[in-house]
């Protein structure tokens, strides 16, 4: 098929809007759409400083790659984290894609790994219940680039969830029963804690399989890797699910988050409180005596 615009051999359809994109006009449209959400959301200031999280995957590295090109347009700071769970075969892989892209693109880095911070590797914490493994793993990893986001003094940490992380997200947090955790999504705030530091998702409104072209057509440097206890996760079946009823029914992933974001201030009223008190054991914040981080670390 051509392109809609230029009539050059399309690479992407683009089934909501029935266009066709060939290589230049699906980056000049999917930089334009990703500016066009930071400026209306306001979700970078001018000489802000923003932490982006890294993982080497093709989501982060993405966003890094656009931040760099925001950086262009309007000042502000830029530092990358990147956790290394400790993940055998699996994370020295995006690790090494991570540090390739970040250092062609001039960001400067930060790696915090849990055996550093913790004691013990993910593997380690979880060889004798794989089951928890996610669980365990995102506690951690939020607890730590938070901490790292607030030790440089960033204003902002950029994550590079896409639309259909958000959609699956929304939808578990239903399945649950965690009305806390469905309240508090994005894209609104309740500043409910000065420790922390206020999460962004610039690329929420992306369908994931639009970031693989983008990355793919802009020879960015990712890895492709399946981390292994993906297997054990609900998040798998729950994507499998949206991406049948998105075969289905076009848009459905759009609307579920569209639908999702109308009703997020009433929810984040009701249900989040106006503050949160601190961590009696390490005085990170939490909802609890005891934030997450601490129990699963059996302090």
């Amino acid at each position: 098929m051509k392109c809609s615009r230029c009539r050059k051999d399309a690479i992407y359809f683009q089934r909501q809007s029935g266009q066709y994109y060939c290589g230049d006009h699906f980056n000049t449209h999917f930089i334009k759409k990703f500016m066009r959400g930071v400026r209306e959301e306001q979700l970078i200031k001018k000489n802000e400083k923003v932490a982006v999280a890294v993982s080497g995957g093709k989501d982060s590295i993405t966003l890094a790659y656009l931040l760099k090109k925001l950086q262009l347009r309007y000042p502000f700071q830029m530092e990358a984290i990147i956790i290394d769970e400790g993940i055998s075969g699996y994370r020295n892989l995006t690790l090494d894609a991570a540090k390739a892209q970040l250092e062609r693109l001039e960001i400067s880095y930060h790696i915090e790994s849990f055996k550093d911070n913790f004691d013990k590797t993910l593997d380690i914490f979880v060889e004798n219940n794989k089951e928890n493994a996610c669980s365990t793993c995102g506690v951690l990893r939020r607890y730590l680039l938070n901490k790292k986001a607030r030790e440089l003094s960033c204003t902002k940490l950029a994550t590079g969830h896409n639309l259909d992380d958000e959609g699956q997200s929304v939808i578990m947090n239903l399945m649950r029963g965690d009305i806390i955790r469905f309240s508090r999504g994005q894209n609104y705030y309740k500043k409910i804690s000065d420790k922390f530091v206020e999460r962004i998702k610039p690329l929420r409104y992306f369908l994931e399989k639009e970031i693989v072209i983008f990355a793919l057509n802009n020879k960015l440097i990712f890895d492709s890797s399946e981390c292994p206890y993906a297997v054990y996760a609900m998040r798998g079946e729950v994507g499998k699910f949206l991406d049948k009823m998105e075969d289905l029914r076009p848009t459905t992933k759009y609307s579920l988050l569209s639908g999702y974001d109308k009703i997020l201030p009433a929810l984040n009223k009701c249900f989040i409180p106006e503050s949160i008190g601190a961590c009696k054991i390490c005085g990170e914040p939490t909802m609890d005596g005891v934030c997450m981080g601490c129990k699963i670390l059996g302090k």
